[in-house]
């Protein structure tokens, strides 16, 4: 499976909090690995958390001993959690630092996926975005509720408001998921600086044309900024193809 990955400050931000990692190869366990995080905190503490995450998260994996590719996740998940928790604690500058994260991997036919907060996982299907995560944001509660419309102005003017965070709680519960992959499938994770700026079906065009992944990736990133950039903009894409034999 090939996979693209790249971040972008946007045309707003005086820094990217956001951290990206992306391999097809093999990892520890897994076969694969494509993590996002999106860091929130004054200062670099935002920065420090997103970075942290992944870094630490792609080391528990490479040596971790477990097999099932959601166990996996999970105890690296909880550990790294923790170790972050204990440096917003212990370190003054760092206080309140938290980042979200989606994660996903694939095991044959099958992907899994976790997230914390409000960075997405799609599934791009013949030419459509579905959304596999589920936000954990203060507007998708209310929404749950019956309190509020999806996409009214409320609702657009607090989106920003997470309910889930890596590393503001000493635990943490990271949601999962599993999807049965089709050929030609494309997974596609991102922060929420793509999708604020780009609707779900601008980012279905894109990432199906016939062109390169990297010229994918590219181009979802390039429209994120002429459409404002009011954010870091991070996009991982993978195509997945059936394995013959």
């Amino acid at each position: 499976m090939e996979s693209y990955a790249l971040t972008d400050i946007g045309m707003a931000r005086s820094m990217n909090q956001d951290f990206v990692f992306a391999t097809s190869e093999k990892i520890g366990p897994l076969e694969n690995l494509f993590l996002v995080a999106d860091g929130m905190g004054g200062h670099r503490a935002g920065d420090y958390a997103s970075r942290f995450l992944i870094q630490h998260l792609v080391a528990c994996v490479r040596t971790s001993d477990g097999k099932a590719p959601v166990s996996v996740l999970e105890k690296a998940i909880r550990q790294v959690n923790r170790e972050l928790y204990r440096e917003a604690v212990e370190k003054e500058e760092l206080m309140g630092m938290g980042t979200t994260l989606v994660a996903a991997t694939t095991e044959g036919k099958t992907l899994y996926v976790s997230n914390i907060g409000d960075s997405r996982l799609y599934l791009i299907r013949r030419k459509k975005a579905y959304q596999v995560t589920r936000d954990h944001s203060y507007v998708e509660e209310m929404v749950a509720a019956g309190r509020m419309v999806r996409g009214s102005q409320e609702y657009l003017s607090q989106k920003n408001i997470i309910t889930r965070a890596a590393g503001m709680t000493e635990r943490v519960e990271a949601d999962f998921f599993e999807v049965d992959l089709e050929d030609g499938d494309k997974i596609l994770l991102c922060s929420d600086g793509l999708t604020n700026m780009v609707d779900n079906e601008k980012i279905a065009e894109i990432a199906s044309a016939g062109e390169s992944l990297r010229r994918r990736v590219q181009r979802l990133v390039d429209q994120a900024n002429e459409n404002g950039g009011r954010d870091n903009i991070t996009v991982i894409l993978a195509d997945y193809q059936e394995e013959v034999g």
